[in-house]
């Protein structure tokens, strides 16, 4: 009775250290280095690290998960304890019976029938199986804590849930962070590449136009670089600041921006553009911006046409622009990943609109894009 009752105590006192969540990092450190399970870090951890209002999931620990700890370590400790008793027992029969050196004797008594290894070969063999199932032994339990631990200490269903949803959550933002760069920096490296080009060209014949063409190019290239500074600060992770937010307010000066690059815009625009807001302008000014992109870098000289059309209903979008020779650039003069539409079909798609890119004619390209909207009365 006295033995049951220190087993039930030692159990209570095991249990209770190891609904501590500091033991459970301490163990999920030890099965990584002495028994090579490749365990990750608890979802808790993981959670506080982030800071706050960043969208991460509430914790959906559970009970019964939260004793998947202290089963594990009563687990490492019954067996560890009767698997270290058995094997130094047989060890030190496994030294002493050979020969029979020590006095020492090798017996099992089964039901009255009994089997005895006398000195001699019958002591050697004994011994030898003796040291033996200690190595088998310890590889045993070895193998039973390596299988009980990714069970007890890996993550539970609905951890790996929280843990694909935030890996569903930072592929999201890597994908957005790779459209802020694609859309920022692609569309000002264009841009002041043939305004640069334009200033050459310019600068003995009409300096004020070589100017305003350098100007232009100190403009658009210090607003890819706050959105550069803002993108390289989520990519470590640190506390950025607010994202530079470009919206069809600052339409006018893309715009600017493409005239000082010697393009014709004709813009047509309707509706109170004001009264979009939020992400529907800010994506309304990216898909522009890469339209307008495209037409620099593949356009064939002669007037982009811009259409902006807001009804209480949908956002219109349009671009048009000549393709073929004629541009001024060589064909390679602007290398481009490919991303370019595939990341405005995406965009779109999230906003459930509809989107329309193709030939327009023998020799125009036209990108037709409707958003739905519903605008404040």
């Amino acid at each position: 009775m006295q033995f049951v009752l220190t087993v039930l105590v030692w159990s209570v006192l095991i249990g209770v250290i190891g609904l501590a969540r500091t033991t459970r990092r301490v163990l999920i450190a030890c099965a990584r280095r002495m028994l090579a399970v490749p365990l990750p870090d608890p979802v808790g951890e993981r959670r506080r690290a982030r800071p706050p209002g960043d969208g991460a999931a509430p914790s959906t620990a559970s009970g019964a998960d939260r004793l998947r700890t202290p089963l594990w370590l009563l687990s490492h400790v019954v067996l560890g304890w009767a698997g270290a008793q058995l094997s130094i027992l047989l060890f030190v029969a496994g030294l002493l019976l050979p020969g029979g050196w020590a006095g020492a004797e090798a017996g099992v008594s089964v039901n009255g029938w009994s089997l005895r290894a006398e000195s001699g070969w019958q002591s050697w063999a004994a011994a030898l199986c003796c040291l033996l199932l200690a190595a088998a032994l310890c590889l045993a339990v070895t193998y039973a804590l390596r299988w009980l631990a990714p069970r007890l200490l890996g993550p539970s269903p609905a951890e790996r849930l929280a843990l694909a949803a935030e890996r569903e959550r930072a592929l999201a933002e890597r994908n957005r962070l790779a459209h802020e760069l694609h859309d920022s920096i692609g569309h000002t490296l264009t841009a002041a590449t043939i305004q640069a080009a334009v200033a050459g060209e310019m600068l003995c014949a009409d300096p004020m136009a070589a100017r305003a063409a350098l100007r232009s190019i100190e403009e658009s290239t210090r607003a890819a670089l706050e959105d550069l500074d803002y993108v390289l600060g989520m990519l470590r992770e640190e506390k950025a600041g607010t994202a530079p937010a470009r919206t069809l307010a600052d339409l006018p000066e893309l715009l600017d921006r493409l005239r000082h690059a010697g393009a014709v815009v004709e813009p047509e625009l309707s509706g109170d553009h004001a009264k979009v807001q939020g992400t529907l302008s800010r994506a309304a000014y990216r898909i522009l911006q890469e339209g307008l992109t495209n037409a620099l870098r593949h356009g064939a000289g002669g007037p982009i046409r811009v259409k902006v059309a807001t009804a209480p209903d949908s956002l219109e979008l349009g671009v048009v622009n000549r393709t073929g020779a004629g541009s001024g650039m060589s064909p390679g003069a602007f290398p481009t990943s490919g991303h370019g539409l595939p990341g405005l079909l995406e965009r779109v798609r999230l906003l459930h609109g509809e989107i329309e890119a193709g030939p327009d004619g023998p020799d125009h390209w036209r990108l037709a894009v409707r958003l739905p909207v519903r605008l404040p009365a």
